[in-house]
């Protein structure tokens, strides 16, 4: 059974919630689910992959964490052409500006955004925002 890899990064948990939902989806849909740390994720699992999820919050000024999760994504432009990602994250203020942002970083690249933009939930999901994750995971898993 091919895995499909859920890669986050998550600072007070609210994103690493979003994730395990959205690997919960991914098992129920019959699929086996990786659900990793960014700093556990291999790049060769995502280049093998047709579809993924990346997942970071807002961070300062609505950017994507800079220290592990940035530079991932960047090297994930490298080869993200004809690839499908999910991406999804947490906020607790702006609007969305960083996942806007981070979707037009992969359209670019060549990817594909899963439904075209990405899944954000303001501070801790609640169950509809888990529900949501999870119908995401499902999602993913029958590409």
């Amino acid at each position: 059974m091919a895995k499909v890899y859920v890669v986050y990064w998550s600072q007070t948990g609210n994103t690493e919630a979003m994730a395990e939902a959205i690997g919960e989806g991914i098992t129920a849909a019959g699929k086996e689910a990786a659900v990793l740390p960014v700093a556990d994720a291999s790049l060769d699992d995502l280049k093998a992959a047709d579809a993924f999820a990346l997942g970071c919050p807002a961070m300062g000024a609505e950017v994507l964490e800079e220290d592990e999760m940035d530079p991932f994504v960047t090297e994930v432009e490298a080869f993200a052409s004809g690839k499908t990602i999910a991406l999804f994250g947490s906020y607790g203020w702006g609007d969305g500006q960083w996942m806007r942002d981070w979707e037009d970083r992969m359209k670019d690249a060549g990817a594909t955004v899963l439904n075209d933009e990405g899944l954000i939930i303001n501070e801790t999901p609640d169950d509809d925002g888990l529900e949501d994750c999870k119908a995401l995971g499902k999602q993913l898993a029958g590409l």
